[in-house]
C-alpha cells in the first residue's frame, strides 16, 4: 500500500524532473509555425536554441550579432533584417 508521505515524494520528484528539462527540448517539437531561424540578429542572451560555441542553449549567446546563433524571426523577414555586421542569415556564418 502506498502512503500519503510517499505519494507526495513522488509528485515532488516528478516536478522537480520536470524543472531540471533544458530549455532546448522546446527545439525537439521542430519548427514553430510561420516562424525561421535567423542567424546573426540575436543579442547578447536574447538568443532561441542552438547556440555556437561556448553556450549551451536559448539565452546563454555572450556576444551580439554573432553568425552561428540564431533566433526566431516571422518567416520571410529573416534577410531584410539589419545589423551592425550586416545582414540576417538562413545558414550559419563565420562568428
Amino acid at each position: 500500500m502506498i502512503t500519503k508521505t510517499e505519494i507526495t515524494a513522488a509528485t515532488l520528484a516528478a516536478a522537480l524532473a520536470l524543472l531540471a528539462v533544458p530549455v532546448s527540448a522546446q527545439e525537439m517539437g521542430g519548427p514553430k509555425a510561420g516562424k525561421e531561424k535567423c542567424y546573426g540578429v540575436s543579442l547578447k542572451g536574447q538568443n532561441d536554441c542552438a547556440a555556437g560555441a561556448g553556450t549551451s542553449c536559448a539565452g546563454t549567446s555572450k556576444v551580439d550579432y554573432d553568425a552561428t546563433i540564431w533566433k526566431y524571426v516571422p518567416k520571410g523577414t529573416c534577410e531584410t533584417m539589419k545589423t551592425p555586421n550586416g545582414m540576417g542569415m538562413l545558414k550559419p556564418g563565420k562568428s
